[in-house]
């Protein structure tokens, strides 16, 4: 009753909720750990330790022929980079705050703003963990060449993108149906390993299971990153746009689905996580 009120600008309030994201995004980086810089080590150590296991799983399984022609270990880097970029966003989108969280009693915070948080957090720790891998790879063992640097970029942020959107969904889905979702989350994330592409080139399937992995957008991520890495790779199968555009569309499913939610959102939601 006895609030002053102020008149803001488009511009001031542009800023203030870009400041409400940085600092959300701030909180999100640091979940793991009080300590943020040991949070993004962390996360380092797991990418090195996942390149590593896939680089001695394919010599024991005698699965380096099938790869392309060029750099071994960066044909390796180029498919887990972009899964973990992918599904890292996914979870850490659902496991961002719903309508019915505490935080949400704060009045500029929204759900809008720790989705946005939650999905700019991950991807600035998967993008630095990334660059770290490479040019400690780049430095300590041997020169890495990228044949278009812009392109093969560009498809990290199209994993990214679409690992948002399916959050999105999962996440308008969680306050309903909290044990399948997170099931249904952990299915998908599974399934990725091989429905993602990353373990073999797109170009080398057959015809008749092609069906089974087109209809992810990470593996026309993958597979395109690959083509966009290596010069001697031309991938006649996957499609740059169908990513984008599958994405746009399942980003406006998640986006209707939260805004439904939102709306019905009860407290009484936060006892059944």
């Amino acid at each position: 009753m006895f609030q002053r009120q102020q008149t803001r600008s488009r511009m001031t309030s542009a800023l203030s909720v870009l400041e409400l994201i940085y600092h959300s995004t701030v909180r999100s980086i640091r979940k793991t750990h009080s300590n943020a810089l040991i949070a993004i080590l962390t996360n380092i150590l797991q990418t090195a330790i996942f390149v590593l296991a896939f680089y001695l799983m394919f010599i024991v399984l005698g699965m380096r022929a099938s790869a392309i022609r060029g750099n071994f270990l960066l044909y390796i880097m180029s498919g887990i980079f972009l899964y973990m970029v992918h599904t890292r966003t996914v979870t850490a989108v659902l496991g961002s705050e719903g309508p019915a969280s505490a935080m949400m009693k704060h009045a500029p915070m929204t759900t809008a703003i720790s989705i946005t948080a939650a999905a700019l957090g991950t991807l600035y720790i998967q993008i630095l963990s990334m660059f770290v891998v490479l040019y400690v790879y780049h430095v300590g063992w041997g020169p890495i060449h990228i044949d278009a640097p812009a392109g093969a970029f560009g498809m990290v942020m199209v994993a990214w993108f679409s690992g948002m959107a399916i959050g999105i969904v999962l996440l308008a889905l969680k306050p309903w149906a909290p044990g399948f979702t997170s099931i249904l989350a952990m299915v998908y994330t599974r399934a990725n390993m091989i429905a993602s592409g990353k373990m073999f080139v797109a170009n080398s399937l057959p015809g008749y299971m092609l069906p089974f992995f087109s209809w992810n957008p990470l593996f026309h991520a993958i597979d395109q990153a690959r083509g966009f890495t290596f010069i001697n790779y031309n991938p006649h199968v996957t499609s740059v746009l169908y990513p984008v555009y599958i994405s746009l569309a399942i980003l406006m499913i998640g986006l209707m689905g939260e805004f439904y939610t939102r709306k019905h959102a009860s407290l009484s939601w936060s006892a059944r996580r």
